[in-house]
């Protein structure tokens, strides 16, 4: 077993949370809460843009929460939002933030000076996989392709990703080209705040690929815009069938991004202990499943103490990983 197989501990842990911690409870049309304001790190068309919608979504389509607003603040790699609900924390007590492995992430790298231990920890959610896409028009259709065209052009061949250097678009991207047999430090990686300007970049041949998280991928396959070349699933998945795994391609790569929300420092019990009867009846609903389905999530459900546990667990594995990879 191989250090790039980040997700064999990392599932484990997940799987047991799923098990143990997703309470069956049906949502009858109970309202448990009022509101909801979802904060949102990054920008529109990004993974945490789609989680925190999606959610927002079911939870409102299954009368758990009366309404749901939304607001995008993008800045310092995620920082910008974290140290928005620290220093407000008083007035945002009706404010969940999403967020993923990208908060471990960069306070491993100091990217910025807060962790998930200066946040009320609500609940982690999903888990998500990450994938490499291209452009619809590309020449490149597979993984061997893309190397095949990396080993020709390295300068010219460079890989595009909605987070910061060392983040962990990057990092899937680093993981796959050691898997490959190729230095992961000497991959050109050009960083852009979300899905449009990424986009934007794809087709205007500035990078050769992105590196993106899958439900995103799904969605930009979908409306014709790209193509799928690989997937950090173990098995391929419902949400896009026809897209092989890097394990099919013989690069032995699994990585889930999980994704939850993070309430103020201090937040009221009451108020933790609503979100998360929320969030938990959330997951016997119709409108959740049709939610989860469509984006190819994978549920990851640990509450509280539970989802402390489980970022301590991702924040010792992913920091070993980043030494070997040279981010550390």
């Amino acid at each position: 077993m191989t250090k790039l197989n980040l997700t064999r501990r990392m599932m484990m842990t997940a799987a047991v949370a799923a098990m143990s911690f997703a309470v069956p409870a049906l949502a009858d049309g109970h309202k448990v809460a009022d509101s909801i304001h979802f904060l949102i790190p990054g920008g529109a068309g990004g993974g945490w843009d789609g989680t925190a919608r999606g959610t927002g979504e079911a939870l409102m389509g299954a009368g758990l929460v009366g309404t749901a607003s939304y607001e995008n603040m993008s800045g310092g790699g995620g920082g910008k939002a974290i140290g928005y609900l620290i220093e407000n924390a008083a007035s945002q007590h009706g404010t969940l933030m999403v967020n993923s492995t990208p908060i471990v992430i960069r306070s491993l790298t100091g990217v910025f000076p807060h962790n998930f231990r200066d946040l009320t920890l609500v609940a982690g959610t999903i888990g998500d996989y990450a994938a490499i896409v291209v452009g619809k028009d590309s020449p490149i259709n597979s993984m061997s392709d893309f190397l095949a065209a990396y080993k020709a052009d390295m300068k010219g061949t460079a890989v595009g990703g909605g987070s910061v250097p060392g983040g962990m678009d990057h990092l899937v991207a680093a993981m796959v080209m050691k898997s490959a047999g190729e230095d992961p430090t000497a991959l050109k990686y050009i960083p852009y705040d979300a899905g449009g300007k990424a986009m934007a970049a794809l087709l205007s041949g500035e990078i050769a690929a992105l590196s993106t998280g899958f439900s995103e991928a799904v969605d930009l396959a979908n409306a014709g815009e790209v193509k799928i070349i690989g997937v950090t699933a173990d098995a391929r998945v419902a949400a896009a069938p026809d897209a092989q795994t890097m394990v099919e391609q013989g690069l032995e790569t699994t990585f889930v991004n999980w994704r939850g929300f993070f309430g103020a420092p201090d937040l009221p019990a009451d108020k933790v202990a609503m979100y998360q009867e929320a969030l938990t009846k959330m997951y016997d609903t119709p409108e959740w499943e049709a939610v989860r389905a469509r984006n190819g999530w994978v549920n990851i459900h640990n509450s509280g103490d539970d989802f402390k546990m489980f970022l301590e667990e991702q924040e010792q594995v992913i920091g070993d990983l980043m030494k070997e990879l040279g981010f550390l």
